[in-house]
């Protein structure tokens, strides 16, 4: 029986992502599934994706509860062939192509812990070896079935993917050398390798040196656990008193003191999937952006006329007030395109202004799993009606956690209405990798000349936050007075357009 077990390792979601938390599990133990059914729902940093099953039979286990992070590449779920017996010979050859019925590329292994329970065997090694180049010179591993990635020798990614590795019961066996593909990093006559991409990035993004790790792993195979104890690994310090024990208990939960301020700790929360994701991206916007804001108060009342006589025509087919903004956006960026950019640094330090064909307007959204943007894809293509139908369809599946990876991870430039939340202003963080972010208030009555007369007007106020290497003050002033004054003009504004 165990021979004809199909394991389903949890894929690479297209995003480059390497872990995903388990929301919700869509199958039990003794379902039957077919190729292509939901099996699971798990959080990524960027949404929540049903997981389709790569394999049809009876569920055998389930590798995790919901609530648990798992890594891409861990064992998620482990399917029994259809009409699978019980059966002779070896025990189960844990991640192995051969013990799924499938060729090597339809099963990756976690090499990361798959040699913990034995060693690998020189045949195996040489098979996973050219799985391994293979998919490299590919440019495309094992991906979540309806997700994919490109083919050929020259398209998709060159990040290597996980090989298939067997395992079979600890055997006296001669020392073998891994291909080089396989191999990464070793240690000179040992079988320390690193088979794990997601082990190598671990030690490459922490500054940690391979070669002076020892392997935990049979024969010196180096694993996660073995990098992570060389990151936490604290400077050999100098002659110190040691400090007081403090227990596992106090330390992690609740109910503890804070050393610096001196009061209980009420709360730890976890920071994972869109939190997590919003974080790195606002930490990595403020540390590599040079910003610069400028903003203007705006008359909206011709805005909120025009669109009340709209809505006695059309009372069920008038677009919302974000949707006219968000047409004249798209005309702004057509007219000041320097703003509908990216800046790019390559490795060997050139750089580069990166503009586009086109305009996919991204807008924030409140959720109840955090801030995201989904994007508006060739909004430079619609008008303010098709916008308005577009922004209520993105703003529902990504308040329902549907949102795919490329609606959320699209966009060129941001419309941040943030005037929902009943504030006037805001000195916003640009969506990196963007450029630019529009940030528009809310619309209040408030005293204003009108024709050299006091009158009171429906104010609302723009600000741009911009990235100053793209483009200098005069080009961010005059996209920002244009929306403005199609704002304060719909009429001749949307007349031209």
């Amino acid at each position: 029986m165990s021979s004809d077990l199909q394991v389903f390792r949890l894929p690479d979601l297209g995003e480059g992502l390497t872990e995903a938390e388990l929301v919700n599990w869509l199958v039990a133990v003794g379902d039957q599934v077919k190729v292509d059914q939901p099996i699971a729902e798990v959080e990524t940093a960027k949404s929540m994706v049903e997981v389709p099953s790569p394999y049809a039979g009876t569920v055998a286990e389930l590798h995790g509860e919901a609530g648990q992070t798992l890594d891409v590449g861990k064992p998620l779920i482990s399917i029994a062939r259809v009409g699978a017996g019980s059966g002779s010979g070896p025990g189960p050859v844990a991640g192995s192509a051969a013990a799924a019925g499938a060729p090597a590329a339809a099963a990756p292994a976690a090499a990361d812990d798959a040699v913990s329970t034995g060693v690998v065997a020189s045949a195996e090694v040489s098979a996973a070896a050219e799985t391994y180049r293979t998919e490299e010179k590919a440019g495309s591993g094992n991906v979540l079935i309806g997700y994919g990635t490109p083919g050929g020798a020259t398209g998709g990614r060159t990040r290597p993917r996980k090989a298939s590795v067997a395992v079979v019961e600890p055997a006296a066996v001669p020392e073998v050398s891994l291909e080089p593909a396989v191999a990464g990093t070793r240690i000179p006559g040992k079988l320390s390798a690193v088979i794990s991409p997601l082990v190598r990035k671990m030690a490459r993004d922490h500054g940690v040196s391979l070669d002076a790790i020892e392997g935990s792993g049979a024969s010196g195979l180096i694993m996660r656990r073995d990098v992570e104890a060389a990151i936490s690994a604290p400077e050999a310090p100098a002659a110190t008193a040691p400090a007081p024990a403090v227990s596992a208990a106090a330390s992690a939960g609740e109910g503890s003191v804070d050393g610096r301020t001196g009061l209980a700790v009420s709360a730890r929360t976890p920071v994972r999937g869109v939190r997590k994701a919003v974080a790195a991206n606002m930490t990595k916007s403020r540390s590599e952006i040079p910003e610069a804001t400028v903003w203007v108060d705006v008359d909206a009342t011709a805005l909120l006329e025009m669109r009340a006589e709209l809505k006695k025509r059309a009372p069920h087919d008038t677009p919302g007030l974000l949707a006219f903004i968000a047409r004249f956006v798209t005309a702004g960026l057509k007219k000041y395109p320097a703003l509908n950019t990216r800046f790019e640094t390559a490795a060997d330090g050139s750089q580069e202004i990166v503009g586009f064909d086109g305009i996919n307007l991204g807008f924030a959204a409140q959720t109840d799993r955090g801030l995201v943007v989904p994007s508006v894809r060739n909004a430079h293509t619609m008008s303010a009606r098709e916008l308005d139908a577009e922004i209520r369809r993105l703003t529902a599946v990504a308040r329902d956690g549907k949102a795919t990876p490329t609606e959320l991870g699209s966009g060129t430039f941001t419309l941040n209405n943030y005037g929902v939340f009943g504030v006037d202003g805001s000195a916003a963080i640009i969506n990196y990798p963007e450029v630019a972010m529009l940030g528009v208030g809310r619309i209040i009555d408030k005293p204003w000349v009108v024709n050299g007369e006091l009158a009171v007007r429906k104010m609302t106020e723009l600000t741009l936050a911009f990235d100053h290497r793209v483009c200098d003050g005069e080009t961010a002033a005059g996209f920002l007075r244009y929306v403005a004054d199609a704002i304060e003009n719909p009429g001749g504004a949307l007349a031209d357009m």
